[in-house]
Protein backbone atom coordinates (compact mmCIF):
# COMPACT_ATOMS: atom_id res chain seq x y z
CA UNK A 1 0.00 0.00 0.00
CA UNK A 2 1.52 3.31 -1.03
CA UNK A 3 0.99 6.90 0.00
CA UNK A 4 0.48 6.05 3.69
CA UNK A 5 2.25 8.45 6.06
CA UNK A 6 4.61 6.67 8.42
CA UNK A 7 4.67 7.23 12.16
CA UNK A 8 8.30 7.08 13.20
CA UNK A 9 9.34 5.93 16.65
CA UNK A 10 11.00 9.31 17.15
CA UNK A 11 7.68 11.05 16.43
CA UNK A 12 5.90 8.76 18.85
CA UNK A 13 8.39 9.46 21.61
CA UNK A 14 8.30 13.18 20.98
CA UNK A 15 4.56 13.23 21.55
CA UNK A 16 4.76 11.94 25.10
CA UNK A 17 2.13 13.48 27.32
CA UNK A 18 0.52 10.84 29.46
CA UNK A 19 2.19 7.94 31.22
CA UNK A 20 2.28 4.37 30.04
CA UNK A 21 1.12 1.89 32.66
CA UNK A 22 1.20 1.27 36.39
CA UNK A 23 1.57 -1.60 38.81
CA UNK A 24 0.96 -5.20 37.83
CA UNK A 25 -1.50 -4.16 35.17
CA UNK A 26 -0.60 -2.52 31.85
CA UNK A 27 -2.19 0.35 29.98
CA UNK A 28 -1.99 2.66 26.97
CA UNK A 29 0.27 5.64 26.49
CA UNK A 30 -1.84 8.72 25.91
CA UNK A 31 0.90 10.37 23.86
CA UNK A 32 -0.35 8.83 20.61
CA UNK A 33 -3.88 10.17 20.98
CA UNK A 34 -3.03 13.60 19.57
CA UNK A 35 -1.48 12.01 16.48
CA UNK A 36 -4.63 9.96 15.94
CA UNK A 37 -6.82 13.04 16.14
CA UNK A 38 -5.08 14.53 13.10
CA UNK A 39 -5.59 11.42 10.96
CA UNK A 40 -8.73 10.68 8.95
CA UNK A 41 -8.59 7.06 10.02
CA UNK A 42 -6.50 5.07 12.51
CA UNK A 43 -6.08 2.48 9.76
CA UNK A 44 -3.60 4.71 7.93
CA UNK A 45 -1.14 4.94 10.82
CA UNK A 46 1.99 2.85 10.50
CA UNK A 47 5.13 2.15 12.51
CA UNK A 48 8.29 1.32 10.54
CA UNK A 49 9.55 -2.20 11.19
CA UNK A 50 13.23 -1.49 10.58
CA UNK A 51 15.18 0.54 13.10
CA UNK A 52 17.58 0.32 16.03
CA UNK A 53 14.87 -1.13 18.31
CA UNK A 54 11.96 -3.42 17.67
CA UNK A 55 8.46 -1.99 17.61
CA UNK A 56 5.88 -3.00 20.19
CA UNK A 57 7.95 -1.89 23.19
CA UNK A 58 7.74 1.89 23.58
CA UNK A 59 4.83 2.36 21.17
CA UNK A 60 1.36 2.82 22.67
CA UNK A 61 -0.66 -0.33 23.24
CA UNK A 62 -2.83 -0.93 20.19
CA UNK A 63 -6.46 -2.04 20.28
CA UNK A 64 -5.53 -5.69 19.65
CA UNK A 65 -2.63 -7.97 20.49
CA UNK A 66 -1.77 -11.52 19.48
CA UNK A 67 0.90 -13.44 21.36
CA UNK A 68 2.26 -16.73 20.09
CA UNK A 69 5.14 -18.96 21.11
CA UNK A 70 6.83 -21.55 18.90
CA UNK A 71 9.21 -24.44 19.54
CA UNK A 72 11.90 -25.35 17.05
CA UNK A 73 11.31 -28.73 15.43
CA UNK A 74 13.83 -31.54 16.08
CA UNK A 75 16.78 -31.29 13.75
CA UNK A 76 16.40 -27.57 13.14
CA UNK A 77 19.84 -26.01 12.87
CA UNK A 78 21.10 -22.48 12.96
CA UNK A 79 20.77 -21.97 9.21
CA UNK A 80 17.09 -22.93 9.17
CA UNK A 81 16.38 -20.82 12.23
CA UNK A 82 18.13 -17.88 10.57
CA UNK A 83 16.06 -18.43 7.44
CA UNK A 84 12.86 -18.32 9.49
CA UNK A 85 13.83 -15.05 11.20
CA UNK A 86 14.82 -13.64 7.83
CA UNK A 87 11.43 -14.57 6.34
CA UNK A 88 9.53 -13.38 9.41
CA UNK A 89 11.31 -10.02 9.42
CA UNK A 90 10.72 -9.45 5.72
CA UNK A 91 7.02 -10.30 6.02
CA UNK A 92 6.63 -8.13 9.13
CA UNK A 93 8.24 -5.17 7.36
CA UNK A 94 5.86 -5.49 4.41
CA UNK A 95 2.78 -5.78 6.61
CA UNK A 96 3.86 -2.86 8.81
CA UNK A 97 3.95 -0.77 5.63
CA UNK A 98 0.44 -1.87 4.70
CA UNK A 99 1.61 -4.23 1.98
CA UNK A 100 0.71 -7.92 1.55
CA UNK A 101 2.74 -10.14 3.86
CA UNK A 102 3.05 -12.94 1.32
CA UNK A 103 1.36 -16.31 1.06
CA UNK A 104 -1.06 -17.22 3.82
CA UNK A 105 -3.38 -15.18 5.98
CA UNK A 106 -6.46 -15.87 3.90
CA UNK A 107 -6.60 -12.36 2.47
CA UNK A 108 -8.60 -11.14 5.47
CA UNK A 109 -6.72 -7.82 5.64
CA UNK A 110 -6.68 -6.96 1.92
CA UNK A 111 -8.88 -3.89 2.34
CA UNK A 112 -7.27 -2.57 5.54
CA UNK A 113 -4.40 -0.21 6.19
CA UNK A 114 -1.50 -1.07 8.50
CA UNK A 115 -3.39 0.10 11.60
CA UNK A 116 -0.20 0.82 13.58
CA UNK A 117 0.91 -2.81 13.17
CA UNK A 118 4.00 -3.82 15.13
CA UNK A 119 5.62 -7.26 15.18
CA UNK A 120 8.07 -8.08 17.97
CA UNK A 121 10.27 -11.20 18.14
CA UNK A 122 11.80 -12.78 21.24
CA UNK A 123 14.10 -15.73 21.98
CA UNK A 124 13.52 -18.19 24.82
CA UNK A 125 16.26 -19.93 26.78
CA UNK A 126 15.67 -23.26 25.03
CA UNK A 127 16.56 -21.83 21.63
CA UNK A 128 20.20 -21.42 22.62
CA UNK A 129 20.69 -25.07 23.57
CA UNK A 130 18.90 -26.35 20.47
CA UNK A 131 21.04 -24.21 18.16
CA UNK A 132 24.36 -24.83 19.88
CA UNK A 133 24.49 -21.29 21.21
CA UNK A 134 24.50 -22.00 24.94
CA UNK A 135 27.70 -19.99 25.37
CA UNK A 136 25.91 -16.92 23.96
CA UNK A 137 22.83 -17.16 26.15
CA UNK A 138 22.78 -14.00 28.28
CA UNK A 139 22.78 -14.41 32.08
CA UNK A 140 19.67 -12.21 32.27
CA UNK A 141 17.73 -14.99 30.53
CA UNK A 142 18.08 -17.27 33.55
CA UNK A 143 14.86 -18.97 34.66
CA UNK A 144 12.62 -16.84 36.84
CA UNK A 145 12.14 -18.01 40.43
CA UNK A 146 8.83 -19.44 41.61
CA UNK A 147 6.61 -16.82 43.23
CA UNK A 148 4.08 -17.46 46.00
CA UNK A 149 0.65 -18.13 44.54
CA UNK A 150 1.86 -18.99 41.04
CA UNK A 151 -0.10 -21.71 39.22
CA UNK A 152 1.62 -21.60 35.83
CA UNK A 153 0.43 -24.01 33.15
CA UNK A 154 3.52 -25.40 31.36
CA UNK A 155 1.52 -25.89 28.16
CA UNK A 156 0.83 -22.15 28.02
CA UNK A 157 4.25 -20.99 29.21
CA UNK A 158 7.77 -20.53 27.81
CA UNK A 159 8.80 -21.43 24.24
CA UNK A 160 11.82 -21.10 21.95
CA UNK A 161 10.45 -18.18 19.94
CA UNK A 162 7.91 -15.51 20.84
CA UNK A 163 5.92 -13.28 18.52
CA UNK A 164 3.95 -10.24 19.69
CA UNK A 165 1.64 -8.67 17.11
CA UNK A 166 -0.14 -5.42 17.91
CA UNK A 167 -2.58 -3.55 15.66
CA UNK A 168 -5.57 -1.24 15.91
CA UNK A 169 -7.68 -3.72 13.93
CA UNK A 170 -8.28 -7.33 14.93
CA UNK A 171 -8.28 -8.64 11.36
CA UNK A 172 -4.91 -7.01 10.64
CA UNK A 173 -3.41 -8.62 13.75
CA UNK A 174 -4.85 -12.06 13.05
CA UNK A 175 -3.78 -11.86 9.42
CA UNK A 176 -0.20 -11.13 10.47
CA UNK A 177 -0.22 -14.08 12.85
CA UNK A 178 -1.52 -16.40 10.13
CA UNK A 179 1.23 -15.27 7.75
CA UNK A 180 3.97 -15.84 10.32
CA UNK A 181 2.57 -19.20 11.36
CA UNK A 182 2.55 -20.37 7.74
CA UNK A 183 6.15 -19.25 7.28
CA UNK A 184 7.17 -21.24 10.37
CA UNK A 185 5.88 -24.55 8.98
CA UNK A 186 8.67 -27.12 8.83
CA UNK A 187 10.94 -25.14 11.15
CA UNK A 188 8.95 -24.33 14.29
CA UNK A 189 5.67 -25.60 15.72
CA UNK A 190 3.13 -23.48 17.61
CA UNK A 191 3.33 -24.00 21.39
CA UNK A 192 0.64 -21.59 22.63
CA UNK A 193 -1.35 -18.57 21.50
CA UNK A 194 -3.17 -15.78 23.36
CA UNK A 195 -5.19 -12.77 22.24
CA UNK A 196 -5.94 -9.52 24.05
CA UNK A 197 -7.51 -6.13 23.53
CA UNK A 198 -7.27 -2.55 24.67
CA UNK A 199 -9.36 0.57 24.12
CA UNK A 200 -10.14 1.30 20.49
CA UNK A 201 -8.85 4.63 19.12
CA UNK A 202 -11.58 7.26 19.25
CA UNK A 203 -13.70 5.35 21.78
CA UNK A 204 -13.69 8.33 24.15
CA UNK A 205 -14.65 11.94 23.49
CA UNK A 206 -11.15 13.07 24.48
CA UNK A 207 -7.83 11.29 24.93
CA UNK A 208 -7.94 9.35 28.21
CA UNK A 209 -5.93 6.71 29.99
CA UNK A 210 -7.56 3.31 29.50
CA UNK A 211 -9.14 1.03 32.07
CA UNK A 212 -8.61 -2.62 32.83
CA UNK A 213 -11.34 -5.21 33.41
CA UNK A 214 -11.45 -4.29 37.09
CA UNK A 215 -12.65 -0.87 35.98
CA UNK A 216 -9.52 0.88 37.21
CA UNK A 217 -7.81 3.68 35.29
CA UNK A 218 -4.72 1.84 34.16
CA UNK A 219 -1.68 3.58 32.74
CA UNK A 220 -0.40 6.30 35.02
CA UNK A 221 2.91 5.67 36.78
CA UNK A 222 5.26 3.95 34.36
CA UNK A 223 8.80 4.93 33.35
CA UNK A 224 8.55 7.53 30.58
CA UNK A 225 10.87 7.88 27.58
CA UNK A 226 11.75 11.42 28.65
CA UNK A 227 13.00 10.22 32.04
CA UNK A 228 16.82 10.44 32.22
CA UNK A 229 17.13 6.81 33.36
CA UNK A 230 14.49 5.35 31.02
CA UNK A 231 16.92 3.58 28.67
CA UNK A 232 18.94 2.17 31.57
CA UNK A 233 15.80 0.59 33.05
CA UNK A 234 14.35 -0.78 29.80
CA UNK A 235 17.15 -1.57 27.34
CA UNK A 236 20.08 -3.96 27.70
CA UNK A 237 23.67 -2.91 27.08
CA UNK A 238 25.02 -6.39 26.35
CA UNK A 239 26.06 -8.95 25.35
CA UNK A 240 26.98 -7.57 21.94
CA UNK A 241 24.07 -9.08 20.01
CA UNK A 242 21.58 -7.87 22.67
CA UNK A 243 22.84 -4.30 23.04
CA UNK A 244 19.77 -2.09 22.61
CA UNK A 245 17.39 -5.01 23.10
CA UNK A 246 15.23 -5.78 26.13
CA UNK A 247 13.88 -8.67 28.19
CA UNK A 248 10.16 -9.39 28.18
CA UNK A 249 8.48 -11.08 31.13
CA UNK A 250 5.02 -12.33 30.17
CA UNK A 251 2.16 -13.26 32.48
CA UNK A 252 -1.41 -14.38 31.84
CA UNK A 253 -3.18 -13.07 34.92
CA UNK A 254 -6.78 -14.11 35.49
CA UNK A 255 -8.87 -11.66 37.49
CA UNK A 256 -11.51 -12.96 39.91
CA UNK A 257 -14.00 -10.47 38.57
CA UNK A 258 -17.10 -11.82 40.29
CA UNK A 259 -15.40 -11.52 43.68
CA UNK A 260 -13.93 -8.12 42.83
CA UNK A 261 -17.22 -6.67 41.63
CA UNK A 262 -18.91 -7.74 44.86
CA UNK A 263 -16.72 -5.26 46.80
CA UNK A 264 -17.96 -1.71 47.43
CA UNK A 265 -16.13 0.95 45.46
CA UNK A 266 -14.34 2.38 48.48
CA UNK A 267 -12.91 -1.05 49.29
CA UNK A 268 -11.69 -1.46 45.70
CA UNK A 269 -10.07 1.97 45.88
CA UNK A 270 -8.30 1.12 49.12
CA UNK A 271 -6.82 -2.04 47.60
CA UNK A 272 -5.56 -0.14 44.55
CA UNK A 273 -4.66 3.17 46.23
CA UNK A 274 -6.43 5.30 43.63
CA UNK A 275 -9.94 6.63 43.07
CA UNK A 276 -11.88 4.54 40.62
CA UNK A 277 -13.59 7.54 39.01
CA UNK A 278 -10.49 9.33 37.74
CA UNK A 279 -7.40 7.43 38.89
CA UNK A 280 -6.30 10.11 41.36
CA UNK A 281 -4.16 8.80 44.25
CA UNK A 282 -5.91 8.57 47.60
CA UNK A 283 -3.02 10.55 49.08
CA UNK A 284 -3.87 13.65 47.06
CA UNK A 285 -7.14 14.83 48.58
CA UNK A 286 -10.38 15.78 46.81
CA UNK A 287 -8.69 18.13 44.32
CA UNK A 288 -6.13 15.57 43.12
CA UNK A 289 -6.04 14.33 39.56
CA UNK A 290 -4.64 11.27 37.87
CA UNK A 291 -1.22 12.88 37.43
CA UNK A 292 -0.94 14.02 41.05
CA UNK A 293 2.18 12.33 42.46
CA UNK A 294 1.54 9.54 44.95
CA UNK A 295 2.56 10.54 48.48
CA UNK A 296 3.28 7.33 50.36
CA UNK A 297 3.75 9.23 53.64
CA UNK A 298 0.42 11.09 53.52
CA UNK A 299 -2.09 10.37 56.27
CA UNK A 300 -5.88 10.50 56.44
CA UNK A 301 -7.75 12.67 59.00
CA UNK A 302 -7.91 9.71 61.39
CA UNK A 303 -4.12 9.38 61.34
CA UNK A 304 -3.94 6.23 59.21
CA UNK A 305 -1.94 6.08 56.00
CA UNK A 306 -3.87 7.53 53.06
CA UNK A 307 -2.33 4.80 50.87
CA UNK A 308 -2.92 1.56 52.80
CA UNK A 309 0.08 -0.64 53.66
CA UNK A 310 -1.17 -3.36 51.28
CA UNK A 311 -2.42 -1.01 48.53
CA UNK A 312 -1.17 -1.98 45.09
CA UNK A 313 0.38 1.40 44.25
CA UNK A 314 2.42 1.31 47.47
CA UNK A 315 3.67 -2.25 47.15
CA UNK A 316 4.53 -1.85 43.44
CA UNK A 317 6.15 1.60 43.73
CA UNK A 318 9.86 1.84 42.87
CA UNK A 319 10.37 3.51 46.25
CA UNK A 320 9.15 0.29 47.89
CA UNK A 321 11.42 -1.92 45.78
CA UNK A 322 14.84 -0.31 45.87
CA UNK A 323 14.14 1.65 42.69
CA UNK A 324 13.26 -1.45 40.64
CA UNK A 325 11.15 -0.52 37.63
CA UNK A 326 10.06 -1.90 34.26
CA UNK A 327 8.03 -0.77 31.27
CA UNK A 328 4.64 -2.43 31.57
CA UNK A 329 2.45 -3.06 28.54
CA UNK A 330 -0.82 -4.86 29.15
CA UNK A 331 -3.94 -5.99 27.33
CA UNK A 332 -7.22 -7.37 28.64
CA UNK A 333 -8.49 -10.81 27.67
CA UNK A 334 -11.93 -12.40 27.99
CA UNK A 335 -11.98 -16.03 26.89
CA UNK A 336 -15.48 -17.12 27.87
CA UNK A 337 -16.44 -18.97 31.05
CA UNK A 338 -14.75 -21.52 33.25
CA UNK A 339 -16.43 -24.75 34.34
CA UNK A 340 -17.78 -23.06 37.47
CA UNK A 341 -19.34 -20.24 35.45
CA UNK A 342 -16.73 -17.64 36.41
CA UNK A 343 -15.33 -15.47 33.62
CA UNK A 344 -11.99 -16.58 32.18
CA UNK A 345 -10.82 -12.99 31.92
CA UNK A 346 -8.00 -10.77 33.03
CA UNK A 347 -4.73 -9.33 31.81
CA UNK A 348 -2.01 -10.28 29.33
CA UNK A 349 0.88 -8.55 31.04
CA UNK A 350 4.25 -7.82 29.43
CA UNK A 351 7.09 -6.12 31.28
CA UNK A 352 10.13 -4.92 29.34
CA UNK A 353 13.35 -4.30 31.25
CA UNK A 354 17.13 -4.26 30.98
CA UNK A 355 17.47 -7.15 33.45
CA UNK A 356 14.59 -9.09 35.07
CA UNK A 357 16.69 -9.70 38.19
CA UNK A 358 16.57 -5.95 38.85
CA UNK A 359 13.09 -5.30 37.42
CA UNK A 360 10.30 -7.83 37.48
CA UNK A 361 11.69 -10.29 40.04
CA UNK A 362 12.00 -8.03 43.12
CA UNK A 363 8.70 -6.29 42.40
CA UNK A 364 6.78 -9.52 41.87
CA UNK A 365 8.26 -11.07 44.99
CA UNK A 366 6.95 -8.14 47.02
CA UNK A 367 3.57 -8.11 45.26
CA UNK A 368 3.05 -11.83 45.80
CA UNK A 369 3.60 -11.45 49.55
CA UNK A 370 2.10 -8.07 50.40
CA UNK A 371 -0.29 -6.78 47.72
CA UNK A 372 -3.94 -6.82 48.80
CA UNK A 373 -4.94 -6.89 45.14
CA UNK A 374 -3.23 -10.26 44.68
CA UNK A 375 -6.15 -11.99 46.42
CA UNK A 376 -8.16 -11.24 43.30
CA UNK A 377 -5.52 -12.34 40.77
CA UNK A 378 -4.29 -15.73 39.54
CA UNK A 379 -1.02 -15.99 37.60
CA UNK A 380 -1.75 -18.89 35.23
CA UNK A 381 0.98 -18.73 32.57
CA UNK A 382 4.35 -17.07 32.19
CA UNK A 383 7.48 -16.77 30.11
CA UNK A 384 10.73 -14.86 29.74
CA UNK A 385 12.21 -13.90 26.38
CA UNK A 386 15.26 -11.99 25.18
CA UNK A 387 14.01 -9.37 22.72
CA UNK A 388 16.92 -8.47 20.41
CA UNK A 389 17.40 -4.97 19.02
CA UNK A 390 15.74 -4.06 15.77
CA UNK A 391 17.00 -4.87 12.30
CA UNK A 392 18.35 -2.44 9.68
CA UNK A 393 16.98 -2.33 6.16
CA UNK A 394 17.98 -5.56 4.45
CA UNK A 395 18.66 -7.34 7.74
CA UNK A 396 16.59 -9.43 10.12
CA UNK A 397 15.97 -9.59 13.86
CA UNK A 398 18.56 -11.75 15.61
CA UNK A 399 21.04 -11.72 12.73
CA UNK A 400 24.10 -10.83 14.88
CA UNK A 401 23.37 -13.87 17.09
CA UNK A 402 22.50 -16.38 14.41
CA UNK A 403 25.29 -15.39 12.02
CA UNK A 404 27.88 -14.16 14.50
Amino acid sequence: MTGIPAVSRRAVLGGAGAGLAVGAVGGAWGGRASARETRPSPGSARVAFHGPRQGGIVEPAQARVEWAAFDLLPGTGRDRAAGLLRDWSAAAARMAAGEPGGDGGGGIALDAGPNSLTVTFGFGAGLFDKLGLADRRPPALAALPAFPGDALDPARSDGDLWVQIGADDALVAVHALRVLRRLAAGTAAPRWQMAGFSRTPGATARPMTGRNLMGQVDGTNNPRPQDPDFAAKVFATGPDWMAGGSYAVLRRIRMLLDDWESLPTDRQERLVGRRKSDGAPLSGGPDAGERTPVDLAATAPDGTLAIAPDAHVRVAAPASNGGAAMLRRGFSFHDGLLADGAPDAGLLFAAFQADPAHGFVPVQQRLARGDGLSRFLRHEAGALFAVPPGAPEGGYVGQPLLEG
